[in-house]
């Protein structure tokens, strides 16, 4: 059955939100009913506007005035700012993060809804999360230790559903945006392909390495993370981390030995 896009109806439940690993959301930071999210940060959690915007992109026109502001300040006083209950703060972390944060939950499940509902899940773990956050790491540290964590369980819960990986001429390219019909460059019909199937093999091979070492290739090679932001995150030395990933693109390098 096709996993379909969860829809948000605020107030929150105040059960458990399962985080394994290291990073502990305090049960009294989770919403009551009388501490419910408003209007404005449940748009923001699930604007697809911000979603479908191309990578790396700012929203339509910038961001609004209001959030223009909080450029000229780090993301850790941003969100020391949503703890002080600024909703803007809030909205302007969601649109910054929100395209690179689907994206790395969608290499993690291969679903596109299933990553836009971990993505979501993300946020309000964060919102839930305000009152105790403190700034003694870089927020997207904090983030993404809180995405890896979901996107590991989801990816254990859910090992035995995952579909196989195939080539879909009809699927638009994830890293172009662009279809089997409509080349990208001037490329011919059938180079198309065959750039494809080597994405493809490249995809599968990622996905079949160790847990560990596919979540420091995903961060290294899609998320652009640097060896001590992913150290960070996966709680690592940075010379464990280079010697991670070292491992995992000396095997993929071999098992791609074909298309290299």
């Amino acid at each position: 059955m096709a996993h379909e896009p969860k829809t948000f109806h605020p107030p929150l439940s105040s059960s458990s939100t399962g985080i394994s690993g290291s990073v502990p959301v305090d049960k009294t930071a989770q919403l009551s009913v009388q501490k419910r999210v408003e209007t404005s940060v449940s748009t923001a959690a699930m604007d697809r506007g911000v979603l479908m915007a191309p990578a790396g992109s700012q929203p339509a026109g910038g961001f609004s005035a209001a959030m223009a502001g909080l450029e000229a300040f780090s993301d850790a006083e941003v969100m020391v700012r949503v703890k002080a209950g600024d909703q803007t703060a809030f909205e302007y972390l969601v649109q910054k993060y929100r395209r690179p944060l689907v994206g790395f939950m969608y290499r993690m499940a291969r679903n596109a809804a299933a990553a836009e509902d971990l993505a979501q899940e993300v946020f309000l773990r964060v919102y839930r999360s305000r009152e105790t956050y403190e700034p003694s790491a870089k927020f997207a540290t904090w983030l993404y230790r809180i995405a890896t964590n979901l996107a590991v369980n989801h990816a254990r819960d859910t090992r035995h559903e995952r579909p196989e990986v195939t080539v879909s001429i009809d699927e638009p390219d994830e890293e172009t945006g662009t279809t089997f019909e409509l080349p990208d460059g001037g490329l011919t019909a059938e180079q198309a392909l065959v750039r494809r199937e080597r994405l493809l093999a490249i995809r599968g091979k990622v996905e079949a390495l160790p847990e560990r070492q596919r979540l420091a290739v995903i961060m290294h090679k899609y998320q652009q993370m640097d060896y001590k932001q992913i150290a960070d995150v996966l709680k690592l030395s940075e010379s464990a981390t280079k010697s991670l990933l070292f491992r995992a693109y000396e095997t993929l390098r071999e098992q791609l030995k074909e298309f290299i």
